[in-house]
């Protein structure tokens, strides 16, 4: 099953830039996914699994390494991006 997300993320510190890059960068690394970065948020496409999996590796990393921060997400089952 083919899943999308769009993500926006919410840094609760002044200096918000790096930690949204961090995060936008570490999802750019693996393999299997769709990453499209825009001005209001970032959507991932892929398997379910893959995405699900992703998702909550990188969100947990985000919290260990930049502390609190709030995540938006919205899923939708299928394959949504525009090469599809």
């Amino acid at each position: 099953m083919q899943l999308s997300v769009e993500i926006s993320k919410y840094p609760l510190h002044s200096d918000y830039i790096p930690f949204i890059k961090s995060f936008i960068e570490r999802l750019n690394k693996h393999d299997g996914l769709t990453v499209i970065t825009n001005t209001m948020s970032t959507q991932v496409f892929g398997e379910f699994d893959v995405v699900m999996s992703v998702i909550q590796a990188e969100m947990k990393a985000s919290f260990e390494q930049f502390g609190q921060s709030v995540f938006v997400c919205k899923f939708i089952s299928g394959d949504l991006s525009p090469e599809a």
